[in-house]
């Protein structure tokens, strides 16, 4: 006798509902389905379908409740930036279900094999002329159910954070030690006179990825694809060098805050070429250096949205998440006042 399913991606009255649609949508396309549907990826907050055509392979997913404004925002991008967003076949933005078409294949094969970091660049160019583009989108997307993140809530966010001690697990393995905790309530004003501080630069609030890795981009015959929009947020542009960077020192098998390469550097530079209309280059420079800590609480706050709501074995298999990203904004914090 099988135990209950973990996740609901697994109940059978689930999976029948979302194979009827994906039926039912790519029989409205004209497209045939010419094999068994897979089921190759399941988490608590997404699961991914990939189904067989006579027009190639396409590819389903459904959001968590948290995170249901991802359809919608996938949308919203794929009208606005066509050129480089997923290929929608189909959406259900109130139950959080997409269909699309196959982007290619995922940047990480032309990086980590050969640990070259090199492809990033067009890819990072691109990245900054969209968050540029997307700037004058705020309040459409924020409209969508976003997490708004930018620098004047992020003060009271952190706060909250700190508030619900549970998530932090204080005094328990892996959790934050009640030093630590103390420290980061120390840092209240601290942290507040550095989102004032980045804000001042005047560069403007846009869409953060959230998860800018080089498994979420895809290339197909010259095209890139943006996609997996689940952990989006409006905050500072720069707060999505977070994960580009963690991105490339795995690829690269660099320790943890290890110095950046000079490929490293370049493709930073490459990014903050494009908001020279904003700044200039020693000021955008520190802007990133300010950034970081940021980038370290919008993690943390995008995690802590998604493990709040498990419960159980779930909850215990992730929870050690927030305690370990605030942490890495103490580190990033310290070499601020360094």
């Amino acid at each position: 006798m099988t135990g209950k399913p973990k996740l609901k991606w697994e109940h059978p009255n689930w999976q029948k509902q979302a194979h009827e649609w994906i039926h039912t949508q790519a029989e409205r396309q004209s497209i045939q389905i010419t094999g068994e549907i897979e089921q190759p990826h399941m988490y608590p907050w997404s699961t991914v379908m990939r189904i067989p055509t006579n027009e190639g392979t396409i590819f389903y997913k459904a959001t968590a409740v948290e995170t249901v404004y991802e359809s919608a925002l996938t949308e919203k991008l794929a009208g606005w930036f066509p050129d480089c967003m997923p290929e929608l076949i189909a959406v259900d933005t109130t139950r959080g279900w997409m269909l699309m078409r196959d982007g290619g294949e995922q940047l990480r094969a032309s990086i980590r094999p050969a640990q070259d970091i090199k492809p990033w660049e067009p890819v990072i160019t691109k990245y900054a002329e969209l968050q540029i583009g997307l700037a004058g989108h705020a309040s459409e997307m924020l409209a969508l159910g976003i997490p708004d993140h930018r620098l004047v809530t992020l003060p009271l966010l952190y706060k909250e954070l700190l508030a619900d001690e549970d998530s932090l697990m204080i005094d328990q393995e892996k959790g934050l030690t009640s030093a630590e905790f103390q420290q980061l309530r120390d840092l209240t004003s601290r942290f507040k006179q550095i989102c004032a501080d980045l804000s001042a630069f005047g560069i403007p609030a846009s869409l953060n990825h959230g998860d800018f890795h080089d498994g979420n981009i895809l290339l197909k015959n010259g095209r890139m694809t943006f996609f997996d929009w689940g952990d989006a947020s409006l905050t500072h542009p720069f707060v999505s060098l977070r994960t580009f960077f963690v991105s490339m020192e795995i690829a690269l098998n660099l320790d943890d805050y290890a110095l950046p390469t000079s490929g490293m550097t370049d493709l930073l530079r490459r990014y903050l070429e494009k908001w020279e209309t904003f700044a200039s280059k020693d000021e955008l420079l520190k802007a990133y250096q300010l950034s970081k800590p940021v980038a370290s609480i919008a993690k943390t706050l995008a995690w802590h949205q998604t493990i709040s709501r498990l419960d159980g074995s779930l909850r215990d298999e992730y929870a050690w998440i927030v305690p370990e990203v605030l942490r890495e904004f103490m580190v990033y914090e310290k070499m601020l006042a360094d």
